[in-house]
């Protein structure tokens, strides 16, 4: 009896340890790299396409932006560019314009964002409570503005 649980266990063991692994995804990842020169651009770009995953690293030095593609984890990739170029990386932070419901809000714009960007508000409920503000909302705040050719004055 003693015999034959061994066995079978055995049996399942490589079961096991195979659905506990778990696959990347394919992924891109996107992040702020501050660059100041084309040395920059290439110690950044050499680190992490020897990456294991990485099937794609493009580098836009004018927006500081890093795009990783490749069955890669987003803090590895971090923690890669930190530990061989010393730099600090963060996940890309903007968005399009376009997308927040109220961009230039004091949450949303940000001056150092590259054009036609601004700050990712509708990810963080803390930043930025105007710029998510509903159509209900909007219209209580802009009932009394001076664009508003509607509102009431008071003389």
């Amino acid at each position: 009896m003693l015999g034959t649980d061994l066995i079978a266990e055995l049996c399942t063991a490589p079961a096991k340890i195979l659905a506990r692994k778990k696959r990347k995804q394919f992924r891109k990842v996107e992040l702020k790299v501050r660059m100041d020169c084309e040395g920059c651009e290439r110690k950044v770009r050499k680190a992490l396409e020897d990456m294991k995953g990485v099937s794609s690293v493009e580098v836009d030095p004018k927006q500081n932006k890093v795009t990783v593609s490749g069955y890669v984890d987003t803090a590895e990739v971090v923690e890669r560019l930190h530990h061989r170029t010393g730099k600090k990386a963060e996940p890309w932070p903007y968005v399009p314009y376009d997308v927040v419901p109220h961009p230039y809000v004091p949450g949303a714009y940000d001056k150092k964002a590259p054009p036609g960007y601004v700050r990712n508000v509708l990810d963080d409920p803390e930043v930025g409570p105007l710029a998510r503000a509903s159509s209900t909302e909007e219209k209580f705040t802009s009932a009394f503005s001076d664009e508003n050719p509607n509102s009431c004055a008071v003389m």
